[in-house]
């Protein structure tokens, strides 16, 4: 998660930096289009990832419930705060993805008319 997040943080400032230096309506449109695709697409992938986490948890529970002489892998607080970086590594995939192919396109598109 802490590559994806060093990777977002280089690639929003040049998508940005490209788009501010294009002013082009085609390009704000693709734009808006895309935040919202990418917001709806974080959303369903942290619902289902919270899906997974929970019923993680719910056997971590019962297995603690049926089976009390084994020993538990990890502790709860770890378990939780698996879940939640889980929770937050999915939705953010979405705008990573995104957010990198735009600098990419827009480092192509940029080089092609420099030429």
């Amino acid at each position: 998660m802490a590559a994806r997040s060093a990777e977002l943080a280089f690639a929003v400032p040049q998508v940005i930096a490209h788009r501010m230096m294009q002013l082009d309506r085609k390009e704000f449109h693709t734009m808006g289009a895309e935040k919202f695709v990418a917001f709806g697409q974080s959303w369903n992938a942290m619902v289902m990832q919270s899906m997974i986490e929970n019923q993680r948890l719910a056997l971590s529970m019962a297995q603690s419930f049926w089976f009390p002489w084994l020993a538990p892998r990890s502790s709860a607080a770890r378990q939780l705060t698996n879940a939640a970086l889980g929770i937050a590594g999915a939705g953010m995939a979405p705008v990573h993805r995104r957010a990198v192919a735009n600098a990419k396109r827009l480092r192509k598109r940029r080089l092609r008319s420099v030429r």
